[in-house]
């Protein structure tokens, strides 16, 4: 593999190259500003009109400036707080940096600033008298205690006429409005509702159409606050207009019991000022405002100084700090660069990571751990490829654990169950995944079988130095009970051989398989052989016997006593008839053993059912049986005669499995059906009884010799309808039927091909 290292990419360089002459041209267009600024500021203060015709303007831009110096600065601590409170590697090696050079250019700035604006301030205010000032002050104080004087003393008469106003009835609000006129002498004085309606007045106001109307605000004043007063057209007159300057004052009447008024009414008083103070404190105050225009330059100048001064920190400050930035960022970005890298490998992130080209150790260092980070790369992807393939195993194995037939079984040291495939709980009949971490001999279905294996295991692993294979078989029989007869105990046995081995870990491999279908075709081959025996062995002998027991009879017929004559009678009936017994059941192991080889031809297996059923037709004391033929099925190859004992055997054992169940009427009939099955090619021939059923034990052995649910039974007509069936190439299917799992009779089938395929193969 090709490793590379990789480097900063040119966009990132281009960045950085970007970042530092941004820095520059700011610095350089902050100096270029501060100096221009102090050359107009120069300029300015040598030429006054200029300096107050620009005042705005030098004073703006001096904002701007500082502004922009602020938000730089504020934007450089922003960052270092952000990479601080990020814990980035470096950052507190730059805040330090920063810090070391913001206060080797800030402590001398800020001495030099403190002495500067000391000295500009005091050097202005020298320039202008204080007293002049003080003296405007105080005419201006004067002037305004001597309207509140004013307005103190008309506030009160007009309270006092409030209150006379309560008492009078409502009648004579006219002539007491006069009245209280004369003795407050005022100009006018007039009496309002609340929603702003004229009730009376008394003075001038009286004879002009339009009066002033007190505002909505004023009223609501007027009645939170019992008395409003204000000063009307005293700008005005200040101004030099020829306004006239007036005192008015608002107070809340309450009516009395002998005023009778349903609702609050207001009082409005107004008094005209004197034209002479006017006109002073007119003069006073635009006396203050030139004084204070002229002070405008001075307070201009001073800001304009102090303004320039505080510029020149800030270049200071922000120089210092600037310098700061850039050389921490030159020391510390390949620390940067390893500490995003540490992180990165930390979090398991093996990407190529970034190295500078500079010639320093650190830019070096950058380099070899980048080269590091690629190998470390490299192994990774070895091991992960390892893992998938190593996983891919894992499920190809355990994709053929699940598919296989046999059981396979992982047991750890304590003989507990680990791990376990479908076929070991197929097999085994016992959803061993339920028992996962438990023996199996503590399985109840499976204590013998657990018991057993661990015998087999420990004697294998006490060999250990002696053994010659690494394994162990041997074979079981599974579901035999204690008390089990040997002929129940022979239908209900699974047979399975199993093998052990040891695996890494103290671990244990148990395989096995169901043999029993090989057995029972051994059995059947056994069986075979042992009715070739039995018609050869036991036959010769019986005819002898019967011949000898009739011969007896004969003999000794009306020469012995009349009890003795019964004895012998029975007793030779006995013998005829169980030797008769026995010529059945030796033809019947002859007929299974020496079955002749099937003579096929095309054959309709409709006319053939027809014809056998004639002979269940006659005999009432028999299960009725009811024909369910197919028109459509075609010929088959076929031998009559032996089809014809298959057709026997499965009516007769549907009867009696159905007379055996207590049933014999029309509504429990054997059916004898034939089926044309189109997509399969095949004729399907099913008889279907309605008796107890088959167990499960068997279903499994059915069709093999002396296996029966018949007390009286030799077993055989099945294995000779299967050994028929075999040699006519038919496939035989027998199963239990049920409606709401209740299990309603029995059903065997034989498929048969058609004559077309039978002749199709053959050929």
């Amino acid at each position: 593999m090709v490793r590379t290292t990789p480097v900063v990419n040119n966009a990132e360089r281009r960045h950085a190259s970007s970042l530092r002459w941004v820095i520059g041209l700011g610095l350089t267009a902050m100096a270029a500003m501060g100096l221009v600024l102090l050359f107009l500021l120069t300029l300015a203060t040598s030429n006054r009109e200029l300096y107050e015709r620009n005042y705005a303007l030098l004073f703006g831009i001096n904002v701007v400036v500082a502004v922009l110096l602020l938000l730089a600065i504020v934007w450089i601590a922003w960052r270092l707080a952000k990479r601080l409170r990020q814990k980035k590697f470096g950052s507190r090696l730059l805040v330090k940096l920063a810090a070391v050079f913001a206060l080797a250019g800030f402590a001398p700035g800020v001495l030099i600033y403190v002495v500067s604006y000391q000295f500009v301030s005091r050097s202005i205010e020298s320039w202008f008298d204080v007293k002049v000032e003080g003296a405007l002050d105080a005419g201006l104080n004067l002037g305004r205690a001597t309207l509140d004087a004013l307005t103190a003393d008309l506030s009160g008469k007009t309270r006092a006429a409030a209150l006379q106003m309560a008492e009078s009835p409502e009648a004579s609000t006219a002539l007491a409005l006069e009245r209280a006129r004369d003795t407050m002498g005022v100009d006018e004085l007039s009496l309002w509702r609340a929603t702003g309606r004229l009730l009376a007045s008394a003075g001038q106001s009286r004879y002009e159409l339009t009066t002033d109307l007190p505002t909505q605000q004023q009223f609501r004043a007027a009645r939170d606050q019992r008395v409003v007063s204000w000063i009307e057209g005293l700008d005005d007159g200040l101004s030099g207009s020829a306004g006239v300057a007036r005192i008015k004052v608002l107070v809340l009447v309450q009516g009395g019991t002998v005023a009778g008024w349903g609702e609050p009414r207001y009082l409005l008083a107004a008094k005209t000022l004197p034209a002479s103070l006017v006109a002073n404190a007119g003069a006073v105050t635009q006396a203050y405002r030139e004084y204070q225009e002229r002070a405008l330059a001075r307070d201009g100048l001073r800001r304009m100084y102090i303004g320039t001064l505080t510029l020149s920190l800030f270049l200071a400050v922000f120089g210092s700090v600037l310098l700061a930035v850039v050389l921490g960022n030159q020391i510390a970005r390949p620390l940067l660069v390893l500490a995003d890298g540490v992180r990165d490998v930390a979090a398991g992130d093996l990407t190529p990571k970034a190295a500078l080209q500079g010639r320093d150790e650190l830019d070096g260092l950058t380099r070899s751990f980048a080269d590091m980070t690629q190998q470390l790369a490299d192994a990774r992807a070895a091991v992960q490829t390892s893992m998938e393939q190593v996983n891919a195993a894992r499920a190809n194995l355990q994709t053929i654990l699940d598919n296989l037939t046999a059981g396979v079984l992982v047991l750890n040291a304590d003989h507990t169950i680990a791990s376990c495939n479908p076929g070991a709980t197929r097999i085994l009949k016992v959803p061993l995944a339920a028992f996962k971490g438990q023996r199996l001999s503590d399985i109840d279905e499976l204590q013998a079988f657990g018991q057993a294996v661990q015998q087999q295991f420990d004697g294998f692993l006490a060999r250990d130095g002696e053994r010659s294979m690494d394994h162990w078989q041997q074979s079981f029989e599974l579901g035999v009970a204690p008390s089990a007869s040997a002929k129940s105990a022979s239908q209900d046995v699974v047979t399975v051989v199993a093998r052990g081995a040891e695996l890494p870990g103290q671990q244990r491999l148990l395989v096995f398989d169901d043999i029993s279908e090989i057995v029972s075709a051994q059995r059947t081959q056994a069986w075979g052989e042992v009715a070739r025996r039995l018609a050869h062995e036991i036959k010769n002998p019986l005819t002898p016997i019967q011949l000898a027991a009739e011969r007896l009879q004969m003999k000794l017929s009306g020469k012995v006593a009349v009890p003795e004559q019964t004895l012998l009678d029975r007793s030779v009936k006995t013998i005829v008839d169980q030797v008769d017994a026995m010529k059945r059941l030796v033809n019947e192991f002859r007929d299974y053993a020496r079955l002749p080889a099937a003579e096929l031809k095309p054959l309709d297996l409709n006319a053939l059912v027809t014809e056998v059923l004639h002979l269940y037709g006659s005999d009432p004391a028999q299960v009725p049986v009811v024909v369910e033929l197919d028109a459509q099925c075609p010929k088959i190859q076929g031998d009559a005669q032996q089809l014809r004992q298959v057709l026997h055997n499965l009516v007769q054992n549907a009867q009696d499995a159905t007379q055996s169940a207590g049933f014999t009427d029309a509504d429990h009939a054997v059916v004898l059906r034939t089926q044309w099955q189109g997509a399969q090619r095949r004729v399907r021939l099913s008889v279907l009884d309605s008796g107890t059923g088959f167990a499960e034990a068997i279903l499994k052995r059915a069709f093999e010799p002396y296996v029966t649910t018949k007390e009286k039974g030799t077993g055989l007509g099945l294995a000779v309808v299967k050994k028929i069936a075999d040699e006519h190439g038919a496939r035989i299917t027998i199963s239990n039927r049920s409606v709401n799992d209740q299990v309603i009779g029995a059903q065997v089938s034989l498929s048969f091909a058609t004559d077309t395929q039978s002749t199709s193969s053959h050929t």
